[in-house]
């Protein structure tokens, strides 16, 4: 691990002296972290701003972290990020120098959760302290959708985030789940399937397509989840109604001529009888 040009176990001791020698400056921690809820796949911002807590500084050093790891750490041009963050997360420099070391944070994932703290570095008279700035704590939040189609139209799920990995489908009278796609395995789509960017197509829908299709990530966590409902088509069912009475017309015609028949030999019956009445 580097960090442009520094070697990885040196900044490592580095960073773990820093923390010993920063705990008792950062020891008295605000309670309440400022929280932030954010969609899976989209760019969260962690505010941080450092004036509010210290006066000029020869060097911004910044350091943001959760309880268990360190996420990001720069000063000056030297960047360092941990590898589940590697290209997702950035303090810019120019803001920084203004005051503002907000975290953006970029595609969310559902892993991302948790209690994000950020930290000055101070170094002064060859002393270096850290300071607390802020601590941020993130939700994120899946997508959830009933969506109503029907017959032979198509849905389009959206994949929301490049982590998405596989869609599942659970029907509505099974336990059972049946995965429907996976991200580069082309046997897996069960030819109905077809992979759009950033979403994945499913044309022609039937009645046994009803039921509950979820989006999940490379930790098995749910990205979306949609159930669907199927209904018959409108023109299918007047096309059925009118086929139905067609089928009824030749009974109805058929009544008449039954009807002309029996006049008919009414008629021919009780002639002789009117004829001699009269």
């Amino acid at each position: 691990m580097k960090m442009y040009g520094i070697d990885g176990d040196r900044h490592f001791i580095h960073l773990h002296c820093l923390w010993i020698v920063g705990y008792v400056a950062s020891s008295s921690l605000p309670s309440i972290p400022v929280r932030i809820s954010c969609p899976v796949g989209r760019q969260a911002i962690l505010p941080c701003k450092w004036k509010s807590q210290l006066d000029k500084i020869p060097v911004c050093h910044v350091q943001w972290q959760t309880p268990d790891e360190t996420v990001f750490e720069q000063m000056g041009e030297q960047r360092w990020q941990a590898s589940k963050f590697k290209g997702r997360v950035e303090v810019p420099e120019e803001k920084l120098g203004q005051g503002d070391c907000s975290l953006i944070l970029r595609d969310v994932q559902l892993r991302d959760v948790g209690l994000y703290e950020s930290f000055m570095v101070v170094d002064r008279a060859h002393s270096k302290r850290r300071v607390f700035i802020q601590s941020v704590q993130l939700s994120v939040d899946d997508y959830t959708s009933k969506e109503f189609f029907r017959v032979g139209e198509t849905l389009v799920l959206k994949l929301h985030t490049l982590q998405a990995m596989k869609v599942v489908f659970q029907g509505r009278n099974t336990t059972e789940l049946t995965v429907l796609w996976m991200r580069g395995e082309e046997d897996v789509n069960n030819g109905r399937l077809e992979e759009a960017e950033g979403s994945v197509v499913l044309k022609g829908l039937r009645i046994d397509d009803c039921g509950t299709y979820t989006v999940l990530d490379p930790n098995g966590l749910s990205v979306s989840t949609v159930q669907l409902t199927v209904e018959a088509n409108e023109v299918a069912v007047t096309q059925k109604v009118h086929q139905t009475q067609d089928k009824r017309a030749p009974v109805g015609k058929s009544t008449y001529n039954r009807s002309s028949s029996l006049l008919m030999l009414f008629v021919l019956l009780f002639s002789p009888l009117i004829q001699h009445l009269l």
